[in-house]
């Protein structure tokens, strides 16, 4: 019998696999892919007897291909934060969703494993941008200021290792960064023994310095639009991009649009931490989807920027 890891390819995806392996380590064929690559599901060619761990993407993406495997006699564990819809009821389907806004997958397998790998829960809700989450989880194990400084990084970098739109962009693909991560139980011999993390961190540094030079497409007391250019460095920083800005003015919504191939954008929307709602809806709106804290629009024509620089000021601005 074959099993299968199915993850988002982002910090909370490889740290909440990780966590699970640690606890029950397995042999298994890996599934992942860039952050945006969620449609994961129908890739996996598992029959009658096999097993399927899900972790990070949601079931509403992954439906038809979860229902499927499910029919052919393919048990399925399967975790995740995001809006989920109508979760199928089957014998083979054991699913553990929590869509509450500070929630993370890792969280949510922490929970599950009663905390036994909790340090890594700690980088995937860094990862995250739940860093008061992380903070609260954190402060039981009597960590020192600048080892929590590290494993900040470390969340940050892996999850911006993913924000690209082709695996070209990538510093390392997902599956071999896991690969990589899961040697280590302890993060700190990963972030000072494995040369990816500082080729990741001096990479991000790079990107941001770049971002940090683009002034706002559109600026105003609710939120920012930020516009970056056609450039592979665009496309890596803009997930860790808006969760800086998204931290660095708590009260403002941010959206970060990059060029895509279609000649349109591809849209990642932050949500005031204050309130830590909205950015799913808005992005529904443009067939995307996500989380109500963040969410994202893979493709966002030309001609609807304009419609959706209006929406983005209806749905955060304040009475």
């Amino acid at each position: 019998m074959a099993h299968f890891d199915v993850f988002n390819g982002d910090a909370d995806g490889i740290c909440a696999l990780h966590q699970l392996r640690l606890a029950d380590p397995r042999e298994a064929t890996l599934v992942t892919g860039v952050k945006r690559d969620i449609a994961l599901l129908e890739r996996v060619d598992a029959h009658s007897g096999d097993s399927v761990t899900v972790l990070d993407v949601s079931i509403d993406v992954n439906r038809q291909a979860l229902v499927a495997l499910l029919e052919r006699g393919v048990t399925v564990q399967y975790f995740d934060h995001h809006g989920s819809g109508e979760v199928p009821v089957h014998a083979r389907l054991h699913a553990v969703i929590n869509t509450a806004p500070a929630i993370c997958t890792g969280i949510i397998v922490d929970r599950w494993l009663g905390g036994a790998h909790r340090i890594w829960t700690i980088v995937a809700a860094f990862g995250d941008n739940f860093a008061q989450a992380a903070r609260k989880l954190a402060a039981p194990l009597g960590l020192q200021t600048a080892q929590l400084d590290l494993l900040q990084e470390l969340g940050e970098c892996v999850n911006y290792n993913a924000y690209v739109d082709n695996e070209a962009d990538l510093v390392m693909h997902p599956a071999a960064l896991y690969s990589i991560l899961h040697r280590h139980a302890d993060p700190f011999t990963f972030i000072g023994t494995e040369p990816v993390f500082q080729e990741l961190r001096e990479s991000r540094r790079l990107d941001l310095n770049l971002a940090r030079r683009i002034q706002p497409l559109v600026s105003a007391l609710h939120g920012k639009v930020m516009l970056l250019p056609d450039a592979p460095w665009s496309r890596r920083v803009r997930g860790v991009y808006g969760n800086l800005l998204a931290t660095g003015s708590p009260d403002q919504a941010h959206a970060i649009l990059v060029p895509d191939t279609q000649g349109g954008y591809t849209v990642s929307v932050r949500a005031p931490f204050s309130v830590l709602r909205g950015a799913d809806a808005l992005c529904r709106q443009f067939a995307g989807g996500g989380r109500p804290a963040a969410a994202g629009i893979n493709h966002l024509p030309q001609d609807k920027l304009p419609v959706f620089i209006d929406a983005f000021e209806q749905a955060f601005r304040r009475p």
